[in-house]
């Protein structure tokens, strides 16, 4: 078992993180070349989502994706990220989720899109157009044009 199977907060990650760069990879990479890594790895998990739950179909080669190694590649380069300049993720998470609570405190309840009412029939603002009409079924990639 390695120190990191038990909860790990997010300073403890980055310290985790920081000591896995300084001795196995040697140094960071540059901050612009961990932001080009970042956007490679979230390319990678948009394919899986793609082909899970898009109208997209699994190749060969996808078979070696996997959505948490994915998810867990891009904490792993954010952090790095953070390192390198300084944000301490611990407060920044903290002091973000208090923003959106402030925020959002009401906002997501009185949204008729999210009420568990909700038919599922969700006007398109920009064309003014039912999409359950003209979208598939993300669960099964059923039409469900008439």
């Amino acid at each position: 078992m390695s120190e990191l199977d038990g909860e790990l907060s997010l300073r403890e990650l980055q310290s985790t993180v920081d000591a896995w760069i300084q001795s196995i990879g040697v140094r960071y990479f540059s901050e612009l070349t961990n932001l080009a890594v970042l956007m490679e790895e979230v390319g990678e998990l948009s394919r899986i989502f793609a082909r899970t739950f898009g109208d997209q179909s699994f190749k060969r080669s996808d078979t070696a994706y996997n959505l948490s190694d994915e998810m867990a590649d891009i904490l792993f380069v954010l952090v790095c990220l953070a390192n390198q300049t300084g944000v301490d993720l611990q407060s920044a998470m903290v002091a973000n989720l208090e923003k959106k609570t402030q925020r959002d405190r009401d906002r997501h309840r009185n949204n008729p899109k999210l009420s568990a009412d909700a038919t599922g029939s969700v006007v398109n603002e920009a064309n003014n157009v039912d999409s359950a009409s003209t979208t598939r079924d993300v669960h099964h990639g059923d039409s469900s044009v008439p």
